[in-house]
């Protein structure tokens, strides 16, 4: 495929995700992976149901034994724990999953490539400007450089995405941003049902430290463990990930068995764009879908089920610019990303600044904790699972969240 109608850069879930869309929509497309199938990312490897309803549409199999499927989360906060299922909704599914991205992007990959994708891995894509506009694309695979002209470029490559700035794109500096690590851990409890996430963490000395941590069981003798800080957290730029990690494990509960010697992998870290903070997610002939855009949810860290779904977005308007010979039918996506994603993301940055200071952070989670029916609404909030028609649930959401941040107690 030498001049591809549609060339997608990154075969992760954004790109194979936007690739299996357009591929069964009768379109001409080519990834290009710059690494082999399978290969480490750094992530949770958590999937919620918006990620299984996305890979359901894909006809993902979830019979494979490297997934592992859990029910609910479980919350802790101090000394307090509260257990939640996944609530009923009329599209996503009451149930979620763990799996490895080690395992899980290949697959999907695969998908795509099942639709008539080409999917060429090792091959790194560069731009090609004349007069600031995408002219080309160069593809480097080995010593080899093939020159490709698309038509559009669906730009997936991730969250530090090289390929996005040099074709402009840029990062909005006032929107929140993450940072993360994660390892994995034998654990005794690897088939545990839930997921776990831990909203308070401690030093040594039993001083709460600023960030949050999770605890993701794979089913296979092991536990994805990880711990995150948001830029708006009260004095964020003193933290060390590997701090946190060490928090983590000294304070998890006994019986996951987390030690430095239950320690299968160095742990890995990195920044995380969130909020569709990056920018701008459409050009003349190019759109930003997944990390790339910024787009992972402020709530909760997460990141594969707006990949997927921004990468579908994407496709429809992509396909809607082609079939329509009118490439300035791709501003579509830009607006059906407002209107999906903006009054939510807009709740999201003010709860994230909210939380940023300790004694509101302390507040929320002693009251929250104490209330079932709060925690499920929260629960469905946070992983914006509201039913249709609750649309005044996250207005009125904001709305509390915004008088939070005015009159909330001080660290």
């Amino acid at each position: 495929m030498s001049n591809p109608e549609v060339l997608v850069v990154g075969g992760g879930p954004g790109g194979a995700a936007a690739a299996y869309h357009l591929a069964a929509a009768g379109h001409d497309v080519l990834v290009a992976e710059k690494k082999e199938y399978p290969r480490e990312k750094t992530c949770g490897d958590g999937l919620t149901p918006r990620s299984i309803h996305e890979l359901s549409l894909m006809g993902f199999d979830f019979s494979v034994p490297e997934f592992h499927r859990v029910r609910g989360l479980r919350a802790y906060a101090g000394d307090r724990m509260l257990e939640l299922a996944w609530p009923e909704h009329p599209v996503y599914p009451d149930w979620g999953g763990v799996i490895r991205r080690f395992d899980l992007d290949g697959r999907v990959a695969g998908l795509a490539g099942g639709q008539g994708a080409e999917v060429r891995t090792g091959t790194r894509a560069e731009p090609v400007l004349a007069d600031g506009r995408l002219a080309a694309v160069e593809l480097h695979s080995g010593d080899r450089v093939e020159v490709v002209h698309p038509e559009v470029v669906v730009v997936a490559d991730g969250s530090l995405s090289r390929f996005g700035r040099e074709i402009g794109a840029a990062r909005d500096f006032s929107r929140p941003f993450g940072l993360a690590a994660r390892g994995y851990y034998s654990s005794p409890r690897a088939s545990d049902d839930h997921i776990e996430s831990h909203l308070s963490l401690s030093d040594a000395a039993g001083a709460n430290v600023p960030g949050y941590g999770w605890i993701f069981p794979l089913g296979d003798g092991e536990v994805n463990v990880g711990v995150g800080v948001l830029s708006t957290f009260h004095r964020w730029k003193e933290v060390n990930t590997s701090t946190l990690m060490e928090s983590l494990e000294a304070t998890a509960p006994g019986s996951w068995g987390l030690s430095p010697e239950t320690a299968t992998s160095v742990p890995r870290g990195g920044k995380l764009p969130m909020s569709l903070s990056v920018g701008p997610k459409v050009g003349p002939n190019w759109v930003l879908v997944g990390d790339a855009a910024g787009a992972i949810n402020p709530f909760n860290g997460e990141g594969i089920a707006y990949a997927y779904e921004t990468g579908r977005i994407a496709a429809g308007h992509v396909h809607a610019a082609l079939a329509g010979g009118d490439l300035a039918l791709l501003q579509g996506y830009r607006l059906e990303l407002d209107d999906t994603y903006g009054l939510y993301y807009r709740t999201a940055r003010a709860f994230v600044r909210a939380i940023g200071r300790p004694g509101v952070m302390r507040a929320l989670t002693r009251t929250g904790l104490r209330s079932r029916t709060l925690m499920e609404w929260v629960l469905r909030t946070m992983a914006n699972l509201l039913r249709p028609g609750e649309r005044h649930i996250a207005e009125t959401a904001y709305g509390m969240v915004e008088r939070i941040v005015q009159i909330g107690p001080e660290p």
